[in-house]
């Protein structure tokens, strides 16, 4: 009988696991979308929806309890004011998870795992715009015809 058996070990030790979950959780609550794993997806799903669950009660036993979690005050102040009161009226199904096909290299079976109601923008978090590469560009090219001459 399975009794007992209530997690996938994923062939990994407790320590490896513990951090790829914290890892996972960092970064699907920065990004609100993450691809990987139909396993991991899985397992995450639980967490994640029990994360927000906690972070609906803004009191500061509370906030300790997510920072030990998660070790990132980015990411526990974004539970606290942005996805607490994006959730404040769902009582659950706060994530989704959703088959991408397989991967080329091993033929795993993929999946994203997403906030629902997510925000759109929040993907594009660090990556840097575009106008502004260019303007940096033009910038070094004229000084490095300036160090020339």
């Amino acid at each position: 009988m399975r009794h007992g058996i209530g997690y996938r070990k994923l062939n990994k030790t407790s320590e490896h696991r513990k951090a790829l979950f914290k890892n996972m959780l960092n970064s699907l609550i920065k990004y609100e979308q993450i691809i990987t794993t139909l396993p991991k997806a899985k397992e995450l799903k639980p967490q994640i929806d029990k994360v927000i669950t906690i972070g609906k009660r803004n009191i500061l036993s509370n906030k300790k309890r997510l920072f030990s979690k998660l070790q990132n005050k980015a990411s526990v102040s974004k539970i606290f004011d942005e996805l607490s009161k994006r959730y404040s009226t769902r009582k659950g199904g706060y994530s989704r998870v959703l088959k991408a096909g397989f991967r080329t290299g091993d033929d795993a079976p993929m999946a994203v795992i997403e906030l629902v109601d997510r925000n759109p923008d929040a993907k594009k978090v660090d990556k840097p715009k575009k106008v502004e590469n260019k303007e940096k560009l033009k910038d070094s090219k004229v000084e490095k015809e300036a160090d020339k001459k």
